[in-house]
């Protein structure tokens, strides 16, 4: 009797990438650590009632408007011209996001997620979220790319330590013969003593620590912090119930 093909577990390294992947038949998992897809499932972690991922400012500004809430995001690591809020994981405690709204624009994480839109499922992750994510994944029994937002087109450190971080977990699920998955996995097997160690040779962590957003970066790389399933609907992401 043969075996039950395994489904695969792919990682595409950067958005430029993505186009060589099967989109429409796998799960894709939007990843920018640092620190969109930290901030979306930290927002529904305390309560925000959805966040609408948005390509542009002035989108941002407008669904924000007509919908009574909060508009955020970042250009470059800052608080982006036009918004009141940002990109940081810290801005969003219970008491402040509970029942609401955030409407979110980001560098890198959004694009990506617009580019996935013909995926069979669209999910978010980052550390503070893992254990949902592989637990999710591990259960639909389905194809999956790991998709790393990267910084502007180009890989970057964090989303493929996380990548790497959740083929680790997962991979005996998964069929894995994807060259940048393995490459993944033995950089995160290198950091993982002290992630956040690793991290300072980063460009992304120079970039932010310029603004003394280092508590951020380590929330960031911190597993399950906000442990929970960001899930799209109709273009919303929503914690999975």
């Amino acid at each position: 009797m043969s075996e039950i093909a395994k489904p695969k577990l792919e990682v595409c390294l950067s958005p430029a990438l993505l186009h060589l992947f099967d989109v429409k038949n796998s799960i894709v998992v939007i990843i920018d650590v640092l620190r969109a897809t930290s901030t979306i499932c930290t927002a529904l972690h305390n309560g925000a009632a959805k966040v609408i991922p948005v390509a542009t400012v002035e989108e941002c500004v407008n669904i924000g408007r007509q919908l009574d809430a909060i508009t955020a995001g970042e250009r470059d690591g800052k608080i982006a011209e036009g918004l009141l809020h940002g990109n940081s994981p810290f801005e969003y405690p219970e008491e402040f996001i509970g029942g609401k709204v955030l409407v979110l624009t980001t560098t890198n994480g959004t694009k990506l997620l617009h580019m996935a839109k013909d995926a069979v499922q669209i999910i978010t992750g980052s550390f503070p979220n893992i254990s949902a994510v592989c637990e999710y994944l591990e259960s639909q029994g389905q194809n999956v790319i790991l998709g790393c937002a990267a910084w502007k087109d180009r890989v970057n450190m964090e989303d493929t330590l996380f990548a790497g971080a959740v083929v680790s977990r997962i991979k005996e699920h998964f069929d894995v013969s994807c060259d940048s998955a393995l490459a993944a996995e033995t950089l995160y097997d290198a950091a993982k003593g002290d992630v956040f160690g690793f991290m300072r040779q980063a460009s992304h962590f120079h970039r932010l620590s310029r603004y003394g957003l280092e508590e951020d970066i380590r929330f960031c790389l911190t597993p399950d912090g906000a442990n929970v399933l960001p899930i799209l609907k109709n273009g919303e992401l929503v914690k999975e119930k």
